[in-house]
């Protein structure tokens, strides 16, 4: 049974607990190169199960939800309240052949996209975090709601590659 955006937004902000959002998001994409520099494409390309994704289909998912990211801070930015449309990401993922994706140019990707995410974040004032977007499945949700969901959807990911790394070595 698929989570709902409740129980969803719940497991990534429970994932973050307290920690700095900034700190984990600024730090994720050493980690995955940590990671996966020495896999083999193979390794990358495997899911550990038929319905799971593998790791080169995390990487290039985290590089496409980056641009999400990027588009929904800026639109709130701009129109404070404005819609926020969900994605699916699995349809995402089918649609852009996340498995045949090179991980390393995504990650390259979601590099470049996260510094200028971070340089953005580090620039707003205390009132621009508390700009909001109406997401159509979660409802009201801040800049800051949406960077500590992020934290969180950060640190499963890294869970995730490192769950599917170490079971390879099994």
């Amino acid at each position: 049974m698929q989570e709902t955006a409740k129980e969803y937004t719940s497991r990534l902000l429970g994932y973050l607990g307290d920690k700095d959002p900034i700190e984990i998001m600024s730090s994720t994409q050493k980690k995955i190169k940590k990671l996966i520099k020495s896999a083999s494409k193979k390794e990358l390309q495997k899911r550990p199960k038929p319905d799971k994704w593998c790791v080169a289909e995390i990487v290039a998912h985290l590089a496409e939800v980056e641009t999400v990211l990027a588009y929904r801070m800026r639109m709130i930015l701009s129109v404070n309240g404005t819609p926020i449309q969900s994605m699916d990401q699995d349809l995402w993922m089918k649609n852009a052949g996340y498995l045949i994706a090179d991980p390393v140019a995504a990650l390259e990707y979601f590099k470049v996209q996260r510094e200028q995410n971070l340089v953005l974040l580090n620039s707003l004032t205390k009132e621009q975090w508390s700009q909001y977007g109406m997401h159509d499945e979660r409802g009201k949700e801040s800049i800051t709601h949406i960077v500590n969901l992020y934290g969180g959807h950060d640190l499963n990911h890294l869970m995730q590659i490192e769950a599917i790394l170490n079971g390879r070595k099994k």
